[in-house]
């Protein structure tokens, strides 16, 4: 996809054949600035602080990470820290604990000085089978916009999102953006509603993919969906997750589950998009899973462009804060899983993707 007009990854290896680079998203989207991952500390500040974002890309940063790590020393004490403090960082999303089963799978049998050069291919082909699953959730999710828009009779599709689950959050395509991408190139007539996803504000990030994509937008508060579904005019609710677990419950951006009811409540499809990594079969429900708890300064200040071009932070309150980064969705909620096996109608069926 592109950024900046130049058509890019979300993670590649730097010129010097083994740094990583990725993109600051914590300067996005008023500035396209680039971080340079020399280490599996770097990479594990990175997650943790959510300068890369989005459960997908997460794995793959945790990948290079552990790659960066065996790079400083291939042996079997050092590959146990390694992958101790990169599955440390963040506890909800699922891909990063799979990511790093993965290359620990791989690496561990092999003699240490083998290890190095395994591990980048390794993570180089997570990363490609990231784009190639993406693109697949967007082919298979295609025909339930094709549908609306055939009964719409050339009206624009409203589709609402949540969060930023496009190609910044994974290596390319995105996830809940992928059908998005593949709907427009085909022609069909789409608006999309953007949820702001305050504290971190992801939809902006969102925003600026949909803009440099030419997908027609408008960004809004939080709030404002349950309002537009009461109105009519939201067709489907498409969302990214962090987890699914084996019931079908998707642990999603803080907000998922009030969008769900709203959608529910107004007989509006409601849909999931994720790849195979993202199902969590060893999870039984989502009331098993470790909800992150994130600072309190995300939601008592927040961060943004001055008229004048600079980047600041300002202090909205001096109350005390509480803030849950996920909430839990049930799968009685949601209409379809768009995966990259295809569309699933029930989660009965997502023992495919296992």
């Amino acid at each position: 996809m592109k950024i900046g007009g130049a058509s890019t990854r979300s993670i590649w290896v730097e010129p010097d054949g083994w740094s990583v680079g990725i993109f600051d998203q914590r300067r996005l989207p008023w500035a396209i600035e680039r971080l340079v991952l020399r280490s599996v500390e770097d990479a594990a500040v990175a997650i943790a602080d959510m300068a890369t974002r989005g459960a997908p890309l997460i794995g793959a940063v945790a990948a290079y990470g552990l790659a960066l790590g065996l790079r400083a020393d291939p042996g079997d004490e050092a590959l146990a820290i390694t992958y101790d403090r990169l599955l440390a960082t963040r506890p909800t999303a699922v891909n990063l604990r799979w990511a790093l089963d993965r290359m620990r799978r791989q690496v561990m049998p092999l003699a240490p000085a083998l290890r190095v050069a395994h591990a980048y291919a390794e993570a180089a082909r997570l990363c490609d089978e990231d784009v190639a699953m993406n693109r697949a959730i967007g082919v298979a999710g295609l025909p339930l916009i094709e549908a609306i828009a055939a009964r719409k009779g050339g009206a624009p599709v409203n589709i609402l999102t949540h969060c930023n689950a496009g190609w910044l959050a994974t290596v390319d395509w995105g996830t809940a953006t992928a059908p998005l991408y593949l709907a427009h190139d085909a022609g069909l007539p789409l608006h999309i509603w953007v949820d702001e996803t305050r504290p971190r504000n992801q939809g902006a990030l969102t925003a600026l993919e949909l803009a440099e994509h030419g997908v027609p937008h408008t960004y809004i508060a939080d709030n404002a969906g349950g309002l537009l579904m009461q109105q009519g005019r939201v067709d489907m609710v498409i969302v990214g997750t962090d987890r699914v677990t084996a019931n079908g419950d998707v642990c999603n951006k803080i907000g998922t589950y009030l969008k769900a009811l709203a959608a529910k409540a107004h007989d509006i499809p409601f849909v999931v998009a994720l790849p195979a990594g993202t199902y969590d079969p060893e999870t039984a429900t989502g009331a098993d899973v470790e909800i992150e708890k994130r600072s309190p300064d995300e939601i008592a200040f927040t961060t943004g462009r001055t008229l004048a071009g600079d980047q600041a932070t300002i202090a909205l309150t001096a109350s005390p804060a509480c803030n849950p980064a996920f909430d839990v969705t049930p799968a009685a909620l949601v209409s379809a899983y768009i995966t990259n096996v295809g569309l699933i109608a029930t989660a009965g069926q997502l023992t495919q993707l296992a």
